[in-house]
């Protein structure tokens, strides 16, 4: 004690602040030398920080060490993703964006068959952009810049005015008095994050869901880890899904004790371009109660039906007959219909409310962005605009399509029966060299790095029938079909003329 209570005094002022300071240095330092004697003559010394200039020190000890780790890791999912993709989907497209056809830019470039995309009403859109940019800035209701409706957080799942909006578009698309409900409304930034989501929703790690061939290639898989099951249907039924082939796959794969959770289905169909009847989606609807499992309708082509056939909403079916509702969920999107895929929104609509609340906290990771949310509000609400829209647009694809297939056909190649999507399902058989996946990837390249012309092959599609391809003929302007079917034509042209 007598030591520490003159000490307190120094620090309290009366020894001032140079022997406050002092003194505990004197100390540590008698300290050291203490330890210093005392320590055996065999310790050996402490190492140096600063030994460079110090002969016979080994300064690459740490590195060998580190080499001999190997290489930094990343998860086993981020590998597997990392991967390139061979798909010859996802190999045309690079292709294709490498070197894009222009008529005056690059007439010699790629000319682009293989994407989904719906340019033919796009001066629709660029005109009311332009005349209403201001109001869509500023905000139609008052002369602000309302900017704490663009700047501040919003809910992740969408506002109720985009809700509200999406809800009118879609009565307004499938017509017939078909309703829907803004709070069964889950916004997404797309609708391959709102099938995913949907997937995490419904299905484990492992499960599974039964998907009609052929089929538009999903990534679900990548994140799910579920499993899509292809159900086969065939050229002979013009590729139109049959509950006996659904069965069929159901049993096959429980035999594999797998567990399917659901029926995933693309109405009207991607790429075939076919429509559900009613009567199937009822007896879709049957069989889902009947396994007890869900079904997921993606219905983004709904407004680009061109032809007389109808079309037929599964939220129409569940809620005119006595259908068990919260085994059905629906997505959408703008990107085909309205042609804004680089808008990103895409719609959960479900009438299960376990999955939209699950839906609405997951969104956190796939939200649409404030200012594309009012954006839309302001075009989806502009009723002049849509009706034109729409009704311009179906008119502009069922010419560009009578005027594709016209030109296949006058070379020898057919085409299913469609009256939707954006696509023509086209029938190459006869031109492959041997009937077979290998045939068809052989004609596929030869189009794709000789004719410069990237469609997608049917294989890409898990179509069981080698020999069919995917032409989407919206990204075309009408002076470029003649192109199309010319390069065709000096691909192909002997095989055709024989066949």
């Amino acid at each position: 004690m007598r030591l520490v209570v003159p000490l307190q005094g120094v620090a309290q002022g009366r020894g001032g602040l140079l022997l406050g300071s002092l003194i505990p240095c004197a100390l540590f330092y008698f300290l050291q030398l203490y330890l210093k004697r005392r320590r055996s003559p065999s310790d050996p010394p402490p190492p140096s920080t600063s030994s460079s200039n110090q002969p016979g020190m080994t300064r690459h000890s740490s590195l060998s060490n580190l080499l001999s780790r190997g290489p930094l890791r990343i998860s086993s999912l981020a590998t597997s993703i990392a991967k390139p993709d061979d798909s010859p989907y996802y190999i045309g497209l690079d292709k294709a964006s490498e070197d894009p056809y222009h008529r005056i830019a690059n007439p010699d470039g790629v000319i682009q068959l293989g994407l989904s995309e719906n340019r033919l009403c796009f001066d629709l859109i660029e005109k009311w952009t332009s005349e209403n940019l201001r109001d869509w800035v500023m905000g139609r209701e008052g002369g602000d810049l309302s900017i704490s409706g663009i700047a501040t957080y919003q809910p992740s799942d969408g506002t109720m005015k985009l809700k509200m909006a999406m809800a009118g578009f879609m009565s307004r698309v499938i017509g017939r008095d078909v309703s829907y409900e803004p709070s069964q409304m889950v916004l997404t930034a797309g609708v391959t994050p709102a099938i995913e989501t949907l997937c995490f929703c419904l299905a484990d790690h492992g499960n599974a869901f039964l998907v009609p061939t052929p089929y538009y290639p999903r990534d679900m898989k990548w994140r799910t880890g579920v499993e899509l099951i292809p159900v086969h249907c065939r050229s002979k039924d013009d590729f139109v899904l049959s509950i006996s082939a659904l069965d069929q796959a159901f049993n096959q794969t429980r035999k594999r004790e797998t567990k399917i959770r659901g029926i995933l289905l693309s109405n009207p169909a991607n790429p075939v371009g076919n429509l559900l009847s009613r009567e199937m989606l009822e007896a879709l609807l049957k069989f889902a109660e009947e396994k007890n499992i869900h079904i997921i309708s993606d219905e983004i082509f709904a407004g680009s039906i061109y032809g007389d056939k109808e079309f037929v909403s599964i939220a129409e079916v569940v809620g005119s007959e006595d259908f068990d509702k919260n085994r059905v969920h629906i997505v959408y999107g703008l990107s085909k219909d309205l042609f804004l895929p680089g808008v990103r929104v895409g719609m959960i609509y479900s009438f299960n409310e376990n999955v939209l609340a699950a839906a609405r906290k997951l969104t956190r990771f796939s939200s649409v962005s404030a200012p594309t949310q009012r954006l839309l509000v302001s075009m989806l609400s502009d009723t002049r605009f849509i009706v034109e829209y729409i009704q311009t647009n179906k008119k502009r694809i069922r010419d560009m399509r009578d005027l594709f297939v016209a030109g296949l056909e006058e070379l020898g190649i057919k085409c299913t029966d469609s009256r939707s999507s954006l696509y023509c399902w086209a029938d190459m058989r006869n031109l492959i060299p041997t009937y077979g996946e290998k045939g068809e990837l052989e004609v596929w390249e030869k189009l794709l790095n000789v004719g410069k012309i990237n469609l997608t092959p049917g294989s890409a599609c898990h179509c069981i029938e080698p020999g069919w391809f995917r032409c989407c003929f919206t990204t075309l302007d009408k002076e470029d079909v003649h192109v199309v079917m010319e390069r065709i034509r000096k691909v192909v042209g002997s095989r055709t003329s024989c066949g």
